[in-house]
């Protein structure tokens, strides 16, 4: 068991019956009462951010979290099914810990958070960009660079995203993960 004086950024611990994250934290110490600690955690599970006030000296009960590569291999009704690359082990994860399951293709690099002391997954999380290629967009148009415009793009993953009127079938596309939007053309 630890207390408060051992709360830093980035420290998870058991809260109100599930893993949070401390986010940012303020020892605040009045001119009168007792100190406290203003922290504000964000939810490991659900990604839902609060605000708590523990009192200065109050036990919490830190957890132990591990980032770990996998590599996505198939989904199926168990789950989406990824693997170790030094150890070849698989493992299911369910699809709502994952924060883009849209754009999973095979071989994909993720990372997986784990709680360390129970081996359970918590969170997968795709590369914050990835490559992909335009299976059906209409035609882009001579001198179509200069607007903002927008237009829909269906990518190789099934996935439809708003790209440039500039952008054609075939051609390969940045994309954010965590906003699903297109972010540049890269050149093959």
């Amino acid at each position: 068991m630890a207390n408060t004086s051992d709360i830093k950024n980035g420290m998870c611990l058991n809260h109100n019956h599930g893993l949070w994250q401390i986010v940012e934290f303020l020892h605040v110490k009045p001119g009168k009462g007792a100190a406290f600690v203003r922290t504000k955690l964000k939810n490991i599970e659900t990604g839902k951010v609060v605000d708590h006030t523990f009192n200065a000296g109050m036990k919490i009960d830190p957890v132990r979290i591990e980032t770990r590569e996998y590599q996505y291999l198939y989904n199926d009704d168990m789950g989406f099914h990824f693997m170790n690359s030094e150890t070849y082990e698989q493992i299911p994860v369910e699809k709502h810990l994952i924060n883009a399951p849209e754009f999973l293709t095979d071989g994909l690099i993720c990372k997986i958070l784990f709680d360390a002391d129970n081996e359970r997954a918590i969170s997968c999380d795709l590369p914050n960009h990835i490559e992909v290629e335009i299976t059906y967009t209409e035609p882009g148009v001579k001198g179509d660079t200069a607007t903002n415009s927008l237009k829909p793009a269906t990518v190789d993953t099934g996935v439809e995203v708003r790209v440039p009127l500039f952008i054609n079938t075939g051609d390969f596309i940045k994309v954010d993960t965590r906003t699903k939007e297109y972010s540049e053309r890269v050149k093959k």
